[in-house]
């Protein structure tokens, strides 16, 4: 059972950086927010600790932004790994997690697989889950076993953050799951259908759509509320182009 998230509806907000930030509390109480940054980049603060995944440097000015005590990235393709951005993101004791192949170029960055569990800091538990393609034409995209989607536990809260992936039958194994980004985009990731589906074996209480810059019309991510009407799924649609 997924673990309650409390305080009610999150607040949409656009702070002074430019993207929209949700703020809502984590199961033990604490706050979490939610930043939905651009693309594959998104971002959690939670109690004042500061998670990044996949931060890029053409989608948010990291200079400017609170830097990181955990940064990870889910694999090397350019609009998910910028080392520039990570080195704006980060400060000295700034814990980096990886795959091996992003992890060969940052020497300092703890590298996890598919299946890995790792608590890199009290207040976070992290699980590398596999993010691959599935469908005949798009298997060089992203093939099985090289990349990393990831589970993050953050006070008792679960969240879900894909990676660049279709709707792989390992997300059905997932458990406990609070929220989930999960991509839509072609011909890289999933279509709407696709993330219908993923959505439905994951069971999130609150699904943001992500990645989504390149689907063929902005309406095909509004098709996700009926795609997944009375699924009892929250969908949250950000401006994440």
């Amino acid at each position: 059972m997924a673990g309650a998230i409390l305080g009610g509806a999150a607040c949409s907000q656009t702070p002074e950086y430019g993207f929209e930030v949700d703020v809502m509390q984590a199961a033990d109480g604490k706050s979490l927010e939610i930043m939905c940054i651009q693309h594959g980049s998104v971002g959690f603060n939670y109690d004042g600790y500061q998670i990044y995944i996949d931060p890029v440097g053409e989608y948010a000015d990291y200079a400017k932004l609170p830097k990181a005590d955990v940064i990870l990235i889910t694999h090397i393709h350019g609009d998910h790994f910028d080392a520039e951005a990570v080195e704006k993101a980060r400060k000295p004791e700034t814990v980096i997690i990886t795959n091996s192949e992003v992890g060969a170029l940052l020497p300092e960055a703890q590298i996890m697989g598919n299946g890995d569990e790792l608590q890199p800091t009290p207040y976070l538990d992290v699980k590398a889950v596999p993010a691959y393609n599935i469908t005949e034409d798009r298997l060089q995209f992203h093939p099985r076993g090289r990349d990393n989607g990831y589970v993050l536990t953050l006070g008792g809260t679960r969240i879900y953050v894909a990676g660049d992936t279709e709707n792989i039958p390992e997300m059905a194994e997932l458990e406990g799951i609070d929220i989930a980004f999960l991509p839509v985009n072609q011909p890289y990731t999933m279509t709407p259908e696709q993330a219908t589906d993923a959505a439905r074996m994951v069971q999130p209480k609150i699904f943001y759509p992500y990645h989504y810059g390149m689907t063929d019309t902005e309406t095909d991510i509004e098709s996700l509320n009926e795609l997944l009407a009375g699924s009892g799924i929250e969908i949250r649609i950000r401006q994440m182009q």
